[in-house]
């Protein structure tokens, strides 16, 4: 899995620079995108639910099983969601991942030709997985951003380093704290933070999109 690019030094010490690795469950890569993390964990989930296939596909009452699809498989695919980065294309791959759940869980075959919607309808949801990493996003980022600590640091890029920074073409890279919706910047978000429980206020409960709103 990983591939060696050169070695670089280390008080003295060389350390093999490698594409990617596994820390603590998740996979990093070095350019810095959550692609490769995000299709692992969809695979892995995946692989979980063909295992418990005939019990979510049983006759059990529906809400009971949609429980246990989200408690058993979207746990393992959600693992370190908190602080993914999500482009259009991240997106794209964790929708098609809640809409193989329902239309697994309710026998349907891609070549029966069901809408998403209609699947949806019959199974009593709508597209949640997105809002789901939203809300523990900003759980975390809010209990991250009231505290003094190394992570906030490295979020607030106050941490001094050798890497020169030049300016790209195109378009602005996206940042991981763009998914909660504010477009007023990091230091509006941080000013709500402060406060416990009108930064959860912030976030609705229900289905629906992620916005900050004044209070």
């Amino acid at each position: 899995m990983s591939l060696l690019n050169f070695l670089v030094t280390v008080d003295q010490k060389q350390v093999e620079n490698v594409k990617c690795f596994k820390y603590l469950g998740s996979l990093l890569t070095d350019d810095g995108r959550c692609t490769c993390e995000i299709k692992c964990r969809i695979a892995m989930a995946k692989a979980a639910f063909s295992k418990k296939k005939t019990l979510f596909t049983s006759k059990l009452d529906l809400n009971l099983r949609k429980k246990l699809v989200k408690c058993y498989i979207w746990s393992i695919a959600l693992y370190g969601a908190e602080t993914w980065t999500l482009r259009a294309v991240d997106q794209k791959h964790l929708e098609s991942f809640e809409m193989w759940c329902w239309r697994r869980m309710e026998k349907i075959s891609w070549t029966d030709y069901v809408r998403n919607e209609e699947v949806l309808i019959r199974v009593s949801e709508q597209r949640n997985i997105l809002h789901e990493i939203r809300k523990r996003k900003a759980n975390w980022i809010g209990h991250v951003l009231r505290r003094n600590c190394l992570l906030k640091e490295a979020i607030e890029g106050k941490i001094d380093g050798r890497i020169e920074v030049t300016r790209r073409r195109g378009r602005r890279r996206k940042k991981m704290l763009d998914d909660l919706g504010d477009r007023r910047g990091y230091c509006h978000v941080k000013e709500k933070a402060l406060d416990r429980i009108k930064w959860r206020n912030c976030f609705e409960r229900d289905c629906g999109p992620v916005v900050l709103t004044d209070y």
